[in-house]
């Protein structure tokens, strides 16, 4: 089975794109863009392996949700996408969280 990734952010746009841009890599893809759509994914889909945060939340907003996702489902990875690289970087950093957890260490040494 497919590890699940949650992606939250606040452009649409971006966490619509990112899946297509991405659908080589070995996971199923999930997205949301506020509290009330997080809490429905992690209620809805039991899966979910990984939550990624964007950069165009405001801080308080993304301290929320982590927090949130953390009480809720300790055993989610959670990471944070920084702000400076800005919206056309979130595909390059969701694939290299996806390479590093669950292709990279999968190869032989």
């Amino acid at each position: 089975m497919k590890p699940v990734v949650l992606l939250i952010g606040k452009l649409r746009q971006v966490i619509e794109k990112v899946p297509q841009q991405l659908d080589h890599l070995p996971v199923n893809w999930l997205g949301a863009h506020d509290h009330a759509e997080v809490m429905h994914q992690l209620n809805r889909e039991p899966n979910i392996d990984c939550a990624i945060i964007g950069g165009s939340l405001p801080d308080d907003i993304r301290g929320d949700l982590v927090a949130m996702i953390a009480t809720r489902r300790p055993d989610i990875c959670i990471h944070v996408k920084d702000r400076d690289s800005g919206p056309d970087a979130m595909a390059g950093f969701v694939e290299n969280i996806v390479r590093m957890q669950y292709v990279d260490h999968k190869l032989p040494a």
